[in-house]
């Protein structure tokens, strides 16, 4: 038996999620991380990964501010490791989000089909993108990251569950 949650969503089964931003060490691990503890809470057993669209931190850990405001809300996100996407080995995820339109646009670029990619800021956040904590001085900015974050993966997450996507 298939250990994903298998969801019929508008026809298109969801039972997994990758989140993509430039370089893989401030917004889509914490997505991941955040994606992994909702989804836990909601019973969804999800394969859930991140990656970055450009090549500058593959194997890095994330960046220490984002483990840090991961570790504030209790969501440990420091054994992850950065990865570019790849349209061939990545395009088994049934949804791929990105963090903002230069990533939502990267990725068609690179081949991936319109139809699995969509903006993480539409659930939840009326079409507003993640922007960059990267160049933020303290953790005020990835706090707000976090919240934004927060908010839309739990909207995705409720609209996974209800077969609403």
């Amino acid at each position: 038996m298939d250990c994903y949650a298998r969801l019929k969503v508008n026809q298109v089964e969801i039972h997994s999620l990758l989140f993509v931003c430039l370089g893989n060490i401030c917004r889509s691990p914490l997505a991941e991380g955040i994606a992994r503890e909702l989804g836990n809470k909601a019973g969804l057993t999800l394969r859930i990964d991140s990656a970055g669209t450009s090549g500058w931190h593959i194997d890095e850990p994330p960046c220490e501010r984002s483990i840090m405001i991961g570790k504030q809300h209790n969501i440990d996100i420091s054994n992850l490791k950065g990865r570019k996407v790849n349209v061939y080995s990545d395009l088994e995820f049934d949804l791929i989000l990105a963090m903002d339109r230069q990533n939502y646009e990267d990725l068609l670029r690179l081949g991936f089909p319109q139809a699995k990619i969509a903006l993480i800021g539409d659930f939840g956040l009326k079409g507003q993108e993640i922007p960059d904590p990267y160049y933020y001085r303290d953790l005020e900015g990835f706090e707000k990251i976090y919240s934004m974050l927060e908010c839309a993966i739990s909207e995705l997450i409720a609209r996974i569950q209800n077969k609403k996507l």
